[in-house]
């Protein structure tokens, strides 16, 4: 490779894989008369846990392989080449930065251990005279308007909720320009295969409630579709706890947890349906889940690891059980319970799951069968489409009694299979063999 005229910005593309509304993306492109875009398929993310879990397994990493192929498409349109690599990104970016005369290095924000270790290295790797510029850039609220101290943000979500929404303004998207064809760089690398990645390939069964692929252009054709086509977005709140189908809720969580979409853009295309259809309850719920989202991301902040202990962020001594036997039962829907069953089931053969689904199968490990909840938070880490580290881990923190749940309730998971499904449809769909 030839050496490029300097001053290049490096966008190395994380949780932030979209072109619209992407401020690295837009830095890079306002700062530099060259772009080159970056992204890693990093091996530590396909390795074994704690707990003997995949970190990411078969679903996500085959919405993540659909995204960057999506990704790279849209890049070429702006006259911007994506680089991919099967790499540990500590150990190539240095050699990109030389090869290609890189004097910054734009990328989103993250707070979590395995990330700021990863920024750790690669700053010890590249000349100090780099710029390294990150930026918060996965929240509707932007922190830098939220607080200027994490430790103050308040540990119930109503408080946090009603402060932000008196006070606080939700900024506009922003857009990226096109740069000059001569930008464009001949190039050698390919997004991995399935295969490549350790996995044969594979369908999902038809009956799933998440069909949807992986990829900024699917989500935007989601929300217009969820929000104009069918106007869905009106009825929301009554049919977000539903268990079957595709419109029962927005489905936008994937496209969210790897940024294919922001929290924005959903934002400002819920007021563009309200000023022409009106607001309802429904189109501020979907709101209300976004300001949820941003609310585990902010005790996350708060809190740093934490979220990842056995006691949460509440520092709680409860005993907690490790049985192998009550474990793979839970995973493989073989407990006493058949409304969990079904809920663990449709994950284990799909990757998703409803967020009523969550909430059971969540409680049932923790409060019914007292199992470590962090085991259950690492199997939905490795199995979750739509797996965000700090929805994640905030979920199940509350559920297990260890994190921002002021009541500490259980669900009582009978009443709840009675309540949202009281004519057996769901539980029939994925305990009945022979229906489907």
């Amino acid at each position: 490779m030839q050496q490029q005229q300097k001053n290049t910005g490096l966008v190395w593309f994380r949780n932030n894989l979209r072109v619209n509304d992407n401020i690295s993306l837009k830095k890079a492109v306002e700062n530099h008369k060259k772009v080159i875009a970056i992204y890693f398929f990093d091996p530590k993310q396909f390795k074994t846990d704690v707990f003997g879990f995949q970190k990411t397994a078969k679903f996500r990493t085959k919405f993540l392989i659909e995204t960057i192929t999506n990704l790279k498409n849209n890049l070429a349109d702006l006259n911007i080449t994506l680089l991919t690599y099967f790499k540990n990104p500590e150990n190539k970016i240095s050699e990109i930065i030389d090869v290609f005369s890189v004097d910054a290095i734009y990328t989103q924000k993250e707070w979590t251990k395995e990330e700021i270790e990863t920024n750790k290295a690669i700053k010890n790797s590249i000349s100090t005279t780099i710029s390294f510029v990150e930026d918060y850039d996965q929240f509707l609220y932007h922190p830098d308007l939220v607080s200027k101290d994490f430790s103050k943000i308040p540990n119930v979500f109503t408080v946090f909720r009603k402060k932000l929404e008196k006070t606080v303004s939700i900024e506009k998207e922003v857009s990226i320009s096109k740069l000059s064809r001569e930008n464009l760089l001949e190039d050698t690398t390919e997004i991995p295969t399935l295969k490549e990645l350790g996995f044969n390939d594979f369908e999902t069964p038809p009956k799933t409630a998440f069909p949807f692929s992986g990829g900024e252009n699917e989500a935007l054709e989601r929300l217009n579709d969820y929000f104009f086509k069918t106007k869905k977005v009106g009825f929301y709140k009554k049919t977000r706890n539903g268990l079957v189908g595709i419109n029962y809720s927005t489905k936008f969580s994937a496209w969210l947890a790897n940024g294919s979409i922001s929290a924005k853009t959903i934002y400002w295309k819920i007021k563009e349906y309200e000023a022409e259809f009106g607001a309802n309850q429904s189109t501020y719920w979907v709101i209300f889940e976004l300001i949820w989202r941003d609310y585990f991301k902010y005790i996350s902040l708060k809190y740093n690891d934490k979220i990842f202990k056995i006691g949460g962020i509440l520092d709680k001594d409860y005993k907690w059980y490790n049985y192998p036997k009550d474990i793979n039962k839970w995973i493989n829907g073989e407990t006493k319970d058949d409304f969990v069953n079904a809920n663990m089931i449709e994950l284990k053969e799909t990757g998703w799951m409803s967020n009523r689904g969550r909430q059971n199968v969540a409680s049932y490990f923790a409060k019914e069968l007292l199992l470590d909840w962090r085991i259950g938070a690492a199997y939905f880490e490795s199995v979750l489409i739509d797996y965000d580290v700090h929805s994640n881990y905030g979920n199940w923190m509350y559920v297990a009694g260890v994190g921002n749940d002021p009541r500490d309730r259980k669900f009582n998971t009978q009443l709840q299979a009675e309540r949202y499904d009281a004519n057996y449809k769901f539980r029939k769909m994925w305990l009945d063999k022979t229906l489907f």
